[in-house]
C-alpha cells in the first residue's frame, strides 16, 4: 500500500515545509498535480516548483500531468525530480509515443482515466505502464466529492491485473479519505492519493496512520 499526500491541498505559501510535513508524517509518495488550464480549467504549478521542493524531501515524486500537450513538459519534470509521470488516456493517439518518451528518460509511467471515460480505453496499454490511475472525481479542482460510480473501474483494473499476471499499481485520486479509501481498497486499489483528507488535518501523521491501517484491513486479497 502507498499513501500519497497531494500537494494541491497544501498551503501554497509553504510548499517546502508542507512537503517535509508529508514526509515526516509517513507519506510514501508526494503526489503533484500539474494543471495547464487547457486539459482542465485550472492552473497549478510547473517544473520550477517541483525542482524547488525536490532537495527538501526524499519521497517518491508522483507527477500527474493533467495537460493537453505533455510532450512539451516531460523532460522538464524529469529533470526537476519526478520519479513517475502519469499521462491521460484521453490523449488518444499520443499515448504510445508519450509512454516511449517517458521510458527513455528512465522514469516510471502512469496512465490515468477520467470518470466519463470507459475503462476499456486503457486496456491496450496495461502491459506498458507501472500505474493505472482511476480518477474518482472530474479533474481540475481539489476538495470534490468522491464518485461512487468509479468503483467498478477499480475492480476491473484488479481483475485484468490478476488475469494477465501484470504488475501495475492501481491508484485512486479524488475525494479520498478514510472511508472512501476503504471502499477502493476492497475493489483492489493499492495506492491512495489524498489531498484535503490529509493536508487539512492538524495531525497529518495520525491521519496517514489511520488511512494506512484502514486500507490494509480492507484490502482485496487474492
Amino acid at each position: 500500500m502507498k499513501i500519497a499526500p497531494s500537494l494541491l491541498a497544501a498551503d501554497y505559501g509553504k510548499f517546502a515545509s508542507e512537503s517535509k510535513r508529508a514526509e515526516r508524517s509517513g507519506g510514501d509518495w508526494l503526489h503533484l498535480d500539474i494543471m495547464d488550464g487547457h486539459f482542465v480549467p485550472n492552473i497549478s504549478f510547473g517544473p520550477n516548483v517541483v525542482s524547488a521542493i525536490r532537495p527538501n524531501v526524499k519521497m517518491f515524486f508522483d507527477v500527474h500531468l493533467m495537460c493537453a500537450q505533455p510532450e512539451t513538459l516531460i523532460e522538464s519534470f524529469v529533470s526537476a525530480g519526478a520519479n513517475q509521470l502519469t499521462i491521460h488516456c484521453e490523449l488518444g493517439d499520443k499515448i504510445p509515443d508519450l509512454i516511449w518518451r517517458i521510458r527513455q528518460l528512465n522514469c516510471k509511467v502512469g496512465l490515468a482515466l477520467n470518470p466519463p471515460t470507459h475503462i476499456t480505453a486503457v486496456e491496450p496499454y496495461l502491459d506498458k505502464i507501472d500505474l493505472l490511475l482511476v480518477m474518482t472525481v472530474n479533474p481540475g479542482f481539489g476538495g470534490q466529492k468522491f464518485m461512487q460510480e468509479c468503483l467498478p473501474k477499480v475492480q476491473k483494473a484488479w481483475d485484468w491485473r490478476m488475469q494477465r499476471g501484470l504488475g501495475y499499481r492501481i491508484q485512486v485520486d479524488g475525494g479520498v479519505e478514510v472511508n472512501t479509501a476503504a471502499e477502493c481498497a476492497r475493489m483492489g486499489a493499492d495506492t491512495f492519493v489524498s489531498g484535503t483528507g490529509l493536508f487539512s488535518k492538524r495531525n497529518m501523521k495520525n491521519a496517514i496512520t489511520t488511512m494506512r491501517e484502514t486500507v490494509e484491513k480492507n484490502r482485496r486479497r487474492q
